[in-house]
């Protein structure tokens, strides 16, 4: 039997989703928006946009920024995995800087 996306999921991610469809449930409750409004709004269905709600795993990234979008909470994928304040990456690229640098000899001319 093969194993659906979310048995794949490290536990971390997939409460990750899940938070995040509950918070944006809670955001669209507080703006007294219906499901059906949210789902018009960002341009999917309304099983679509529960999906969404559940924090599902096979959600498209753009439709959880257009939910979020929409509820006027920004852009917050903008800067996610921005390259300057990845500091595994920074390390890793330091480590790899040469101890010295050289220049390449011109050929000289006859």
């Amino acid at each position: 039997m093969k194993a659906s996306t979310n048995d794949r999921l490290p536990l971390g991610v997939r409460h990750a989703l899940t938070k995040l469809g509950r918070d944006i449930a809670v955001a669209r409750r507080k703006r007294r928006l219906t499901m059906a409004m949210m789902a018009e709004r960002i341009g999917v269905s309304k099983v679509t946009y529960l999906r969404v709600e559940r924090g599902g795993p096979t959600v498209g990234m753009g439709i959880y920024a257009m939910a979020l979008f929409v509820l006027g909470l920004g852009t917050p994928f903008a800067d996610l995995a921005d390259a300057g304040s990845d500091d595994q990456g920074l390390l890793l690229e330091s480590e790899r800087l040469p101890t010295r640098v050289r220049t390449k000899k011109e050929p000289t001319e006859l």
